[in-house]
């Protein structure tokens, strides 16, 4: 099943394609001024807290999944509600895949938001929900990993319900997505499954089953909330490095690091789902959030929470805060590659991961700092690091979706290294139990696997020197790249 992009996203592509430069040949992290020019004019328009911010989602952002697009055509007036599948992108504010939810819902269900806006009374607002499908087991997630999620969702889940003055449904489900989904959609006649964009094979598995199991009157997108600029809009194919999407990036920052309308205005006017015959058929009672995080707790005991980071989008906002403060900024460009000096790395991942906080919103607030010369260094570093590399990674397991997690996604050029020196002597070699451990004879590299074991996070700069020495301490590279899996 190809994706359908929403109407307008061909054409967009088409223009863009038209207009692109010749790629850059730069190497390594540096880029034309070309480039440095159009991120500049970027973060200028970020700048700008007074322009006009456009309540509806770019159409190069969402596709369509679904293969019956002229069931949204034939829909009745009073068409079904709007379900958003919540997976990757956990927050309320500054989420594109809510806002194209609520959109849709606004201009009358599936199908409306993605063509030229109707006339006012050709179709009535239909009510909106948002769905998490909790799973019992997400790659090997322990409470760790599952407690920090669920907190965030709580905190989401009670703030959805003040924002919205009660009128959007919040549904925890709990089983595999590919049940749970398609059974909500079918129990509320929903017109429209909304979800975000993740580029991993257990996602796109899981939107495969939904997809086949959707009726043929409910449409479903698929929405890019996490990337600045949309994984299949930046390029149409596996780029090679930084110094080949980093132009790409760039040409269309313009585009697409704008400002985000707000939740609470995109989600006024909308029906109350509890008074509509899909909450008759489906009502929304609130999670019981304490035994739901107790059992997931109880499930991954061995790998155990962390205290010293708080969930949820409130505290991601307040450590986005932190981090900009210019006396800490300023330190970000020169010294967030040693140890010895944490605080001048964002700390900023396990938000981002979660989705608790939108790389967009930090790359608008961060290029706010742009105009001063004692942190105008580190804003460049941290976009670099924030767009560029983040959403290299993106790229490279969308385009490369059997292979991301094996040696056969790796470059040629490093395979053939690899083999080349796979019979090489090594030093020391060590099993997983003792590198788990932190059981070598290397200190540093102890003190790096430590942190991460008690912490949950390690530092940036010892996570490259912490592989490496996986790699050189393995008696062959698919032993090494098992024990990081």
């Amino acid at each position: 099943m190809a994706p359908k992009s929403a109407p307008a996203a061909a054409a967009a592509r088409k223009k863009r394609k038209a207009k692109a430069e010749p790629e850059s040949s730069s190497e390594g992290n540096s880029s034309s001024s070309s480039d440095d020019d159009a991120a500049a004019t970027a973060a200028g328009s970020a700048d700008d807290a007074t322009r006009k911010v456009e309540l509806r989602v770019n159409p190069s952002r969402v596709r369509l999944l679904s293969e019956t697009p002229a069931a949204a055509a034939a829909a009745p007036r009073d068409s079904g509600p709007v379900i958003l599948w919540m997976s990757r992108d956990q927050r309320l504010d500054d989420n594109w895949a809510l806002l194209f939810a609520a959109q849709l819902a606004a201009a009358g269900g599936g199908g409306a938001a993605a063509a030229p806006p109707a006339p006012a009374a050709s179709r009535a607002p239909v009510p909106l929900a948002v769905a998490f499908s909790l799973v019992p087991a997400f790659l090997g997630a322990g409470a760790r990993q599952f407690g920090f999620m669920l907190r965030g969702l709580e905190e989401l889940e009670a703030r959805l319900a003040e924002v919205s003055a009660g009128r959007v449904a919040f549904f925890l489900l709990e089983g595999d997505p590919t049940e749970t989904l398609p059974a909500l959609a079918a129990s509320t006649a929903a017109s429209a499954l909304v979800t975000d964009f993740s580029p991993l094979r257990l996602s796109r598995a899981w939107k495969r089953g939904v997809l086949g199991k959707l009726s043929a009157a409910c449409q479903m997108y698929e929405v890019d909330a996490h990337n600045v600029v949309p994984c299949w809009a930046a390029t149409d194919k596996r780029e090679v490095g930084a110094r080949t999407l980093r132009p790409k990036i760039h040409r269309l920052l313009p585009e697409f690091l704008t400002e985000f309308p707000r939740t609470d205005a995109a989600l006024s006017g909308l029906p109350d789902w509890s008074s509509s015959a899909a909450g008759k058929q489906r009502a929304a009672a609130r999670p019981e959030w304490d035994a739901v995080i107790e059992r997931a707790l109880a499930a991954g005991a061995a790998v155990p929470e962390v205290r010293w980071l708080e969930p949820g989008a409130a505290a991601a906002a307040r450590a986005l805060s932190a981090f900009l403060e210019p006396a800490r900024l300023k330190r970000y460009a020169t010294k967030r590659n040693d140890p010895c000096d944490p605080e001048a790395q964002s700390n900023l991942s396990p938000y981002l991961h979660f989705g608790q906080l939108g790389a967009q919103r930090a790359a608008l607030e961060a290029a706010k700092h742009r105009k001063s010369s004692s942190t105008r260094a580190s804003v460049e570093a941290f976009l670099e690091e924030l767009v560029v590399r983040k959403e290299l990674s993106d790229n490279f397991c969308h385009f490369e979706p059997d292979g991301y997690d094996s040696l056969d996604g790796a470059a040629a050029w490093a395979r053939e290294s690899l083999e080349l020196h796979s019979s090489d002597p090594r030093e020391f070699t060590y099993s997983r139990e003792q590198l788990e451990g932190a059981r070598t004879h290397d200190d540093l590299w102890n003190a790096s696997q430590k942190q991460l074991v008690h912490l949950g996070k390690m530092h940036g700069f010892m996570r490259m020197y912490w592989c490496k020495k996986i790699l050189e301490w393995s008696a062959r590279p698919s032993e090494a790249l098992a024990t990081v899996r």
